[in-house]
């Protein structure tokens, strides 16, 4: 990989950092801005919507819709990390941000994507449980089991980037301060820094591909298993339409594993600035507005409990 020169206590260190967002459309941010601010806005509705119904109607109180209102809140969170920020340069080309603030999106940003990583495995497992071992479901799947496997992996998401985090704050920046990308990530901001970064890079690669490959490997092997169990179903229309929801799922799944695998899982110095911005934009916003459509506002309880608080309105 590419080596930097040691770092020299004559040059200025870095204060901010300039976010360019994407390089080849600098012209277009009004564009751009009325693009995502639409997506943003559903994003936020579409998973606001789920996150309230699944906590405040009681006959949604299913392990099933406990790990749906985490995924709706992780969501709202991912998204909200970074896409105001980059709203606001479209705007008003608001772009700067400070060092501690830059590494604090890095940090957050990362924690927020491990743990989606660790709860779509999470779902995986409750889905594997209530369609091929339903008899055992209930006993396994108690209230508190589900609380340990939601905190286990909010714990796992914010503990796996968190090396990775304090090893970029002890590297020097001395300039140059753009970052080629919308957000602050590891990949773009390891190659700003003025000194040998081969110790950061292997250690986000190892951890991301503890998470990320394990976690995608688990959830490909839980859904063999349900696709495999399905095609027992002696009905045809319940054969279809639980295949149809699985099919769904799988779909999200790849859009949020596949692009992750290639951002973070391979050599730093082959970073491309344009295309791992369009890249980056398939897990942190396309993604999160597609979960709360595949997995819940399509599901017959989400639509019944959905005119029931407006009945009550």
């Amino acid at each position: 990989m590419e080596r930097r020169e040691p770092f020299n206590n004559t040059f200025s260190s870095v204060t901010e950092f300039i976010l360019l967002g994407f390089p080849s459309l600098q012209e277009f941010h009004g564009l751009l801005f009325g693009i995502f601010l639409p997506i943003y806005l559903l994003t936020i509705t579409g998973n606001g919507i789920v996150f309230l119904l699944t906590n405040l109607d009681h006959k949604l109180e299913t392990p099933m819709f406990f790990f749906v209102s985490h995924l709706s809140f992780l969501d709202l969170s991912f998204t909200t990390v970074t896409v105001p920020k980059m709203l606001a340069k479209f705007l008003i080309n608001s772009s700067t941000i400070s060092f501690s603030g830059c590494l604090l999106q890095m940090y957050v940003f990362l924690s927020l994507g491990s743990a989606e990583c660790l709860l779509l495995t999470v779902m995986s497992f409750d889905r594997y449980y209530a369609i091929c071992q339903p008899l055992q479901y209930a006993t396994y799947m108690t209230r508190k089991r589900c609380i340990q496997l939601a905190l286990a992996a909010w714990t796992g998401g914010f503990l796996t980037p968190l090396t990775s985090a304090i090893l970029a704050t002890r590297l020097p920046f001395c300039g140059p301060n753009v970052i080629n990308h919308y957000y602050c990530d590891h990949p773009p901001l390891l190659k700003l820094a003025c000194a040998d970064t081969s110790l950061n890079v292997a250690v986000g690669s190892f951890f991301s591909f503890v998470v990320v490959i394990s976690s995608f490997c688990l959830v490909l092997v839980s859904y063999t298993k349900i696709i495999l169990s399905i095609l027992k179903i002696s009905s045809k229309g319940g054969r279809r339409k639980t295949f149809s929801t699985c099919a769904s799922h799988l779909i999200v799944v790849n859009l949020f594993f596949l692009p992750i695998i290639f951002m973070y899982i391979r050599p730093v110095g082959s970073y491309i600035s344009d295309i791992d911005s369009l890249v980056a934009m398939l897990y942190s916003i396309l993604t999160p507005m597609l979960n709360p459509l595949i997995y819940t506002l399509r599901n017959k309880d989400i639509k019944e409990a959905f005119r029931r608080k407006l009945a009550f309105f």
